[in-house]
């Protein structure tokens, strides 16, 4: 996984750069015949954000295929999959489950690879169900931040104070799980909005 948070201002070749690697996983997942849909997800999705400098990318599938039919799949195209950096690292393996939705626990479930982790083109891949309220809510997290400069804005000075605290830390999790402190703020506010859409 990426090592501690630095985050750059808005570089407008980050769509571009998901769209390609979208294409590759999409043609690289099509004989497991599950994949439901290829998503530009996180902060290099919303334009004007800064953002660490890895890509975002979703993939919500009908159901998780075994890891090693996953695995095979992926690495032709470079994804790998990653533990995070230490045991139990958030959203690797499951979701932190959150949000309105009621939903069976196994949901949550999901795989996590990167691509080119230390290079600079790094990519994060989550492959989550498509039943997963998680997947859901990324895609409308993102839209609601594009849809509204102000919460974009708000965002943005929290990561920047955020990834200062955790400038030192040796690994992500501290500033991932750290970050949820705004989801927890602003999920009720894009729920609703996304769920009007």
């Amino acid at each position: 996984m990426p090592g501690p948070a630095v985050l750059q201002p808005y570089d407008p070749a980050w769509p571009g750069r998901a769209a390609a690697l979208l294409a590759a996983v999409e043609q690289a997942l099509e004989p497991l015949g599950v994949a439901e849909s290829f998503e530009h997800i996180g902060s290099t999705s919303v334009p004007g954000l800064k953002a660490k400098p890895f890509i975002d990318l979703q993939v919500r599938v009908s159901e998780l295929p075994q890891s090693g039919l996953l695995d095979e799949a992926l690495a032709p195209i470079g994804f790998v999959p990653t533990t995070g950096s230490r045991p139990g690292s958030p959203g690797v393996y499951r979701d932190i489950p959150r949000g309105s939705e009621v939903v069976p626990d196994e949901v949550w479930r999901k795989r996590l690879f990167v691509y080119d982790v230390d290079g600079p083109d790094g990519a994060i891949l989550h492959i989550r169900l498509a039943s997963s309220p998680w997947g859901r809510y990324t895609v409308w997290f993102r839209d609601w931040l594009r849809a509204h400069p102000e919460a974009r804005d708000r965002y943005a000075d929290f990561k920047t104070a955020t990834a200062a605290e955790h400038a030192g830390d040796t690994d992500y999790d501290d500033y991932t799980l750290a970050k949820t402190a705004f989801f927890d703020q602003a999920q009720a506010e894009f729920e609703a909005w996304g769920r009007r859409r």
